[in-house]
């Protein structure tokens, strides 16, 4: 549990890190012209950009293992506090001011995976049914028509729905990555969790980068920590045999609430603010 709990907070500190360097590369990127694949040509050559994406990587492989040996609650309450990790990096490399509220929301962070951690238990040992890789595959593949269909929506509700979209599409990674119990090629060629893990992650990716586009970065990034935390965790508790230590519950539940209020908190680092150009001296 101890190494679970350590490969999750890692995952947390690679997507959190990788995203003040891909935020960075992405502004220097975009002083060029042509259109989106100009830009992404233009990123891809920088090293933050590549520093961003292996960091990403690697924060998968964490996220994973955390999956294989903790509940799936305590993870997904990890993956959230990567929000905290883009704040405190922000503030240290991109000299990005925090208000005391925002100090206060990390610590917030902190305790409340502090106590999830004394409370989890291991992860269930229920292999989930056929019914529920289907179900899974389900919702990733109505998370990716909602991608589609995203640039159609409209109103102030917009950023949330494809926030929510996106924390559903991750929260069928988080689900089905427990759901894959043999990495044999021809099982994995007819588990329905393969192809909802693949559908579901790239959906939210669809999703999110629309979300960001189209509305509030606090709103959407509020929606998808919502999303990729409490569902996957009822299902961790009620299909795949999650539980806490024995008297706990109490303790994992509390942690949980405020790792996840903690995390909504600092939900405007969703999208890591960019370090401004110093300003011109006027010219005598």
């Amino acid at each position: 549990m101890l190494f679970g709990m350590v490969c999750a907070l890692g995952a947390a500190v690679c997507f959190g890190t990788a995203t003040v360097f891909q935020a960075v590369a992405a502004q220097t990127a975009g002083t060029g012209g042509g259109g989106e694949a100009a830009l992404l040509l233009r990123a891809v050559r920088q090293w933050r950009y590549l520093l961003g994406l292996g960091l990403d990587g690697l924060g998968f492989v964490f996220q994973i293992a955390a999956l294989r040996s903790l509940p799936i609650y305590a993870v997904s309450a990890a993956l959230a506090s990567s929000l905290a990790v883009t704040a405190v990096v922000a503030a240290r490399l991109l000299r990005v001011r925090l208000s005391g509220t925002e100090w206060g929301a990390v610590a917030v962070v902190c305790a409340g995976l502090a106590m999830l951690g004394l409370a989890s238990g291991p992860e269930g040992k229920e292999g989930g049914s056929d019914a529920l890789r289907y179900v899974m595959l389900g919702v990733a593949v109505g998370m990716l028509l909602l991608a589609l269909a995203g640039g159609r929506l409209s109103g102030r509700a917009r950023a949330l729905v494809l926030g929510l979209g996106a924390g559903f599409g991750f929260g069928v990674v988080e689900v089905t990555v427990r759901l894959i119990d043999s990495l044999a090629p021809a099982d994995l060629l007819t588990n329905p969790a393969t192809y909802a893990l693949v559908i579901g992650g790239g959906a939210a990716f669809i999703l999110l980068t629309s979300a960001l586009q189209r509305g509030s970065v606090t709103t959407a990034t509020a929606g998808l920590v919502i999303g990729e935390t409490i569902g996957p965790a009822a299902v961790g508790v009620i299909w795949l045999g999650d539980r806490t230590r024995e008297g706990l519950t109490w303790l994992a539940v509390l942690g949980f609430a405020v790792a996840v209020a903690g995390a909504m908190a600092l939900a405007r680092f969703g999208e890591a603010p960019v370090e401004e150009p110093a300003a011109e001296e006027p010219v005598a």
